[in-house]
């Protein structure tokens, strides 16, 4: 079933029209890139890394190029470029890191975003990446129609912020914990949901986010964990 999210932690706060290049770029890597030290260590030699998109059947490789492209502008970093974010220690790291970190203490993730969040081409994997790096939502001013769908079908759920809100608004720096609730049960389509927000100084806001879980169906496929697990399980029941 569809779970409330509680007590998230923010793996990035991006701006306007991040594309799903951006999210899940195409293009080579370096040797001290999280995809790179897993090459390596695999004795892969340099000569041989070629790029992400000649890798796209190897996931390994693929989740720790989420979110990994060299223009990319976390603003939870000054003036950094490129896959970086803070881990639980407050420190610089790789987002890869960060997330397997979170991922291993239980926590789960979100990722705030600008207008037209995954822009460009309907890269398959920039849904995919996202989903294994262990995010949970993503909440942006609006979405581009693919990736929204993507998302969805990857198990991971999109929400639009509400009444004039934004990242800037709000004064997101990625500090805050995260609580998304009134998902579990007879959620409907594009409902109105509370979403908590607490600053590191205890400060608190309450605002209202609007699922962008579009469709009956897309409910269906997140409350069996994204779509390849929804059509499995019915081939399963059709035998």
């Amino acid at each position: 079933m569809i779970s409330d999210i509680k007590g998230a932690k923010v793996l990035a706060v991006l701006g306007d029209m991040i594309t799903t290049d951006h999210i899940s770029p195409a293009g080579g890597f370096a040797a001290d890139s999280p995809a790179g030290e897993y090459l390596i260590e695999r004795q892969v030699p340099l000569r041989e890394f070629n790029s992400y998109g000649s890798r796209r059947g190897n996931h390994e490789v693929m989740m720790r190029g989420t979110f990994a492209n060299i223009r990319i502008k976390n603003e939870m970093l000054d003036g950094v470029e490129g896959g970086y974010t803070k881990g639980p220690d407050g420190n610089k790291t790789s987002i890869y890191d960060a997330a397997m970190a979170y991922k291993e203490a239980g926590i789960p993730l979100v990722v705030f975003g600008g207008e037209q969040y995954g822009a460009g081409s309907s890269r398959d994997w920039a849904a995919k990446g996202t989903n294994l790096l262990g995010v949970s939502a993503v909440i942006s001013e609006s979405f581009e129609r693919i990736h929204r769908s993507n998302l969805v079908g990857m198990g991971v759920i999109p929400f639009e912020f509400t009444n004039g809100d934004t990242r800037k608004t709000l004064g997101l720096t990625g500090e805050e914990t995260v609580s998304i609730g009134e998902l579990e049960g007879d959620i409907k389509p594009q409902s109105m949901v509370p979403c908590t927000i607490t600053f590191p100084n205890g400060d608190v806001k309450e605002i209202t986010l609007k699922s962008r879980i579009d469709t009956e169906v897309e409910i269906e496929y997140l409350e069996h964990g994204g779509v390849l697990h929804y059509v499995l399980r019915n081939l399963a029941k059709a035998s």
